[in-house]
């Protein structure tokens, strides 16, 4: 092997190490094989449980070039049988070469003969090198074809350079093991994003879709990104980092009770307690008046503002916002009572009840909002625990602030936008957007696009959500994704 070959095969080398793109990989093996050893025509081989598997054939003097997803090639896997040449280098983890095809009675050759007529193309001869990876293990097959001489003609492959094939053919095989490594790793992270995913589905299923939702929301967004030509871009690694983190994103929900994660009213199951307690002071009074201690128009009286009472406490108990006058008349009823014939005064409204229908806007008590907003930091608890590749170190990151806001009034740690990354930004965008516009949240209603729009832009004049990433969003039209 000259000097100039053993350089080429080391800068291959070194470049095969380098690519993370598997079709590239795969031609550039092949490529690199053919033009160290100046032949024709190659074909690679990956080796797979039912055989030997085409996955790149190429011919240069008739500009045949196919294998990967421009041309997918359809011929059947190669048995792992010793009579075809590329198998038995399998099988015996051994070089060949062979002279001339045409008279060589080791192998059946009748696939390459059937395929010379079809072609009008003259296979004769052959170099064909088994790949190793560094545990000895054989992952496939290069087989080089017509190797020529400076006129261009068919000549046998020169065995000098046999040395050359193997150490070309063995760092290839540790390059694609390696890749596969990488894809296990990924895929492992995958397999671990879905079964959290599913747990969360398991115990909430509106939270799931949320979930869905912001994953297409985000990819859409980070494809549009790629197309408009806009100079905030994700290279691969950074768009699985992003969608990872907006897969992980509410992990932490997986610890919130579910009486407060599927709170679909103010009161909750206690509703039924009141309605009960008004029942019974109703049922005391028309006792009482059995009893002399209360007259029938006091009863009737009294009935009459149960009966309104009951009628409030159900429609603060579902209101989607409680006005000043509500919560006026939810204070004065707190402050009824009824007297039974031991003097014991009974509160129509607990201070419990009072709490929860005097919430403002949705069902959750401070208290159990205070629960809720705990998932954000349970996140970044769980995610401590998983030991992300270095490439992915950001997913906990990004996973646990998508509730910090600009203004500093977010939560978990109440960051300050110099400390909020643009990721993190896109994500409060997604995940506010999809809360606003969910249609299967228990408590509430779907909000329309354009309404959900202007209340981030109410956020934005507020300081708590990023103007221009809200600007991008709308822009994208990527929040149509789940026909919004």
């Amino acid at each position: 092997m000259t000097y100039e070959q053993m350089r080429r095969v080391l800068e291959i080398s070194l470049d095969l190490s380098s690519e993370r793109d598997r079709e590239k990989l795969l031609s550039k093996i092949l490529d690199t094989a053919m033009d160290i050893t100046d032949c024709d025509a190659g074909t690679l081989y990956l080796l797979e449980s039912d055989g030997l598997h085409f996955v790149r054939m190429v011919t240069r003097s008739m500009g045949v070039r196919q294998g990967g997803h421009a041309a997918p090639i359809t011929l059947p896997p190669v048995p792992l049988e010793p009579e075809y040449v590329c198998s038995w280098a399998v099988l015996n983890g051994s070089m060949i070469n062979v002279p001339d095809v045409h008279s060589d009675k080791r192998f059946d050759f009748s696939g390459s003969i059937r395929y010379d007529k079809m072609t009008g193309y003259n296979t004769k001869t052959m170099l064909v090198a088994p790949m190793s990876d560094d545990k000895g293990d054989i992952i496939g097959v290069a087989q080089l074809i017509n190797a020529r001489d400076a006129e261009g003609g068919t000549i046998p492959f020169d065995s000098g350079m046999e040395f050359a094939v193997r150490a070309l053919a063995s760092q290839a095989a540790i390059s694609i093991t390696n890749m596969r490594y990488s894809e296990q790793i990924v895929s492992l992270l995958d397999s671990l994003v879905g079964a959290l995913s599913a747990a969360i589905d398991e115990r909430t299923p509106y939270n799931a879709n949320h979930t869905r939702n912001m994953v297409r929301y985000a990819s859409a967004f980070l494809d549009w990104l790629d197309e408009s030509g806009n100079g905030w871009r994700f290279d691969e690694d950074r768009r699985r980092t992003f969608l990872l983190s907006v897969w992980l994103h509410d992990v932490g929900k997986m610890t919130v009770p579910l009486e407060v994660m599927n709170k679909e009213t103010r009161l909750g199951p206690r509703l039924g307690d009141v309605l009960e307690r008004f029942r019974v002071i109703g049922l005391l009074a028309r006792i009482a008046v059995l009893e002399g201690r209360l007259t029938a128009e006091e009863a009737e009286e009294l009935k009459t503002k149960l009966d309104r009472g009951a009628a409030l406490v159900e429609k603060a108990n579902a209101a989607g916002f409680l006005p000043d006058e509500t919560l006026e008349e939810i204070e004065k009823l707190a402050g009824e009572t009824y007297t039974d014939e031991n003097g014991r005064e009974l509160p129509w409204l607990g201070a419990e009840e009072l709490e929860a229908l005097s919430v403002r806007k949705g069902t959750l008590t401070a208290a159990e909002r205070e629960i809720m907003e705990n998932h954000a930091a349970v996140t970044a608890k769980i995610l401590s625990h998983v030991t992300f590749p270095a490439k992915y170190a950001d997913v906990p990151l990004w996973a646990a602030e998508h509730h910090e806001l600009l203004n500093g009034k977010g939560y978990p740690k109440g960051l300050t936008a110099e400390e909020i990354p643009l990721e993190v930004r896109l994500l409060t965008v997604l995940d506010v957007f999809d809360a606003l516009t969910a249609r299967d949240r228990p408590y509430k209603k779907p909000m329309p696009a354009e309404k959900a729009f202007a209340v981030l832009n109410d956020m934005v004049r507020e300081g708590g959500i990023d103007r221009d990433m809200l600007a991008l969003f709308e822009q994208s039209g990527a929040w149509k994704e789940t026909g919004q």
